[in-house]
């Protein structure tokens, strides 16, 4: 008897609908084991304590243990890297940051694509970047700062964290904003820069808000203006820089959960849901606040959108500033 053979149009039909009913099945019943969240800082930092406080709530909704797995090292890219080249299935989940932003256009080549080799999630939190000063300074305000540097070109001197960090683009996208010749110094680390602030061997520092927030109650620095859109609810005196004298200037720090590309739809719907109930709890936001920081959650669409916009934000920074490729 002659076997009938299929059209390769019905045959191409029926395994799409086969894996549209595997895809439908596999995100009904996620997650079925452990997930495991990689993030590229070392255990304690502020990136890190915020991605526990999150992981455990998503373990509570989910009903499966999300582990942390620090893999710090390399800017990123060694937790970036294993968190690419993962299994899609919504079981390998990564810290995205801000440095994210900043890499694609800071490094000559990355082992990964930071945008077509990530699905977003959604955010976690945002930090604020700090312009200060040591609290004897007799800079006062933004527009002080301005007219001190333009009276003396290049004389200002700025600390900031090592080459290409978000502190220190920040630094430069302010000075080309503010149309100012001051020189930037980096520093290996933040208490290098502080130290440098307090003894005057730099007048203005760029620091993000998590490692000072103690100082700046208890009077050892003194901060002339916050830089995103809004102020920071935990300094609500302290104007943002663009209320102070530099219109149009924002920077914000943050961080936020994404996946590997082609991680099915569905998957992503379901860890962000639980993201987003995870940020939004109330003692979440407190804790964030307390450390530095402030909840913020997104949908996909919303933090793919907003990834774009930083990368190409940065780029502009990096080669305005003619900072050489790594």
């Amino acid at each position: 008897m002659r076997r009938k053979i299929m059209p390769p149009l019905f045959r191409w039909t029926a395994a799409a609908l086969l894996a549209g009913a595997a895809a439908v099945a596999t995100a009904q019943s996620f997650p079925t084991k452990p997930i495991r969240f990689l993030v590229p800082f070392g255990p304690g930092g502020v990136g890190d304590l915020t991605a526990r406080v999150v992981a455990q709530k998503m373990a509570s909704s989910l009903g499966q243990p999300v582990v942390i797995d620090n893999r710090p090292g390399a800017g990123g890219i060694v937790a970036s890297e294993l968190v690419a080249k993962a299994e899609p299935d919504g079981y390998t989940l990564l810290l995205l940051n801000n440095s994210h932003g900043i890499s694609q256009s800071l490094f000559n080549k990355l082992p990964y694509h930071v945008q077509k080799d990530f699905a977003p999630v959604s955010t976690i939190s945002t930090f604020s970047v700090l312009v200060l000063v040591a609290p004897d300074s007799k800079i006062r305000s933004i527009k002080e700062l301005v007219a001190q540097a333009k009276a003396a070109p290049g004389k200002l001197t700025v600390g900031t964290i090592q080459i290409g960090s978000t502190q220190n683009l920040s630094a430069e996208l302010f000075k080309s904003m503010a149309g100012i010749d001051a020189l930037t110094v980096p520093f290996t680390n933040s208490g290098a820069v502080l130290a440098a602030l307090r003894s005057n061997q730099v007048q203005v520092a760029f620091e993000i808000t998590a490692p000072v927030i103690g100082q700046l109650k208890a009077g050892g620095l003194r901060a002339l203006a916050v830089s995103p859109a809004t102020r920071y609810p935990g300094l609500p005196d302290v104007p943002t820089v663009a209320e102070a004298g530099v219109p149009g200037y924002q920077v914000t720090s943050w961080n936020g959960v994404a996946a590997p590309a082609r991680t099915p739809k569905a998957v992503i719907a379901a860890l962000n849901k639980a993201v987003v109930e995870a940020v939004n709890a109330a003692d979440t936001r407190q804790r964030f606040q307390d450390l530095g920081a402030e909840a913020r959650s997104a949908t996909p669409e919303e933090f793919r959108a907003f990834f774009a916009s930083e990368i190409a934000k940065w780029a502009k920074v990096i080669e305005g500033a003619k900072i050489p490729k790594q």
